[in-house]
């Protein structure tokens, strides 16, 4: 986990045109995207299309990684972060000192790492992409890291994030942040957002944790 500072950050959306500023507390990120023996190691489960035990785990939902951020919390005797209700019913429980996934304002917050440009580098150097990915997924890390030391905030897999996307339009559809694999660099940009069902499952989404404080 990287200790990641507080501070402001402005999202936009391209669809609506619309930008606004949200001010965030210090808090803690993933340095990568979860493994596949991680999530193993956690769940039991190897999910993934692709199998390598330093691959991104990919082929897991929104509500998949709810669920291990829970079953990690209480592996470590930590609060889980999430109330779990039938069907798609989550609760954010913010007193808990648990794992959880990051809110998009984190999420875009981390990845920039104080930069301001559409990448905190040049793109072949930071990321797995349509153009040098060979079209799979690779190992964690064999990208440079941004300047906080986190590793593939771009390409390789995308990375849900706690948010709804936007809930008058999609309903319960939650945000994707980072691009992926199989992305054109266009989709490799701090500030893009991507949204799916919170059941959706494919072979370039995966995620990392977050924690509070």
């Amino acid at each position: 986990m990287v200790a990641v500072p507080g501070g402001r950050v402005t999202l936009s959306d391209r669809r609506t045109q619309r930008s606004w500023q949200v001010d965030l507390p210090p808090y803690r990120l993933g340095a990568y995207p979860v493994t596949q023996a991680r999530y193993a190691e956690v769940t039991g489960a190897r999910p993934s299309t692709a199998r390598g035990d330093r691959l991104p785990v990919e082929g897991v939902s929104w509500m998949d990684a709810v669920q291990y951020c829970n079953a990690l919390s209480r592996h470590q005797g930590l609060t889980p972060a999430y109330r779990v209700a039938e069907g798609e019913g989550v609760e954010w429980d913010v007193e808990g000192d648990g794992y959880r996934l990051p809110s998009e304002a984190e999420w875009e917050h981390a990845c920039r790492a104080g930069t301001t440009a559409a990448r905190y580098g040049p793109l072949d150097a930071i990321a797995w992409h349509r153009g040098n990915s060979a079209e799979r997924p690779h190992e964690v890390g064999g990208r440079q890291p941004n300047a906080w030391g986190l590793h593939d905030m771009l390409g390789n897999v995308w990375e849900w994030c706690w948010d709804v996307y936007d809930a008058e339009v999609y309903g319960s559809y939650r945000v994707l942040r980072g691009g992926g694999w199989f992305d054109e660099p266009w989709s490799c940009r701090a500030s893009v957002r991507r949204r799916s069902h919170p059941t959706f499952r494919i072979d370039d989404v995966g995620f990392r944790v977050a924690r509070s404080g």
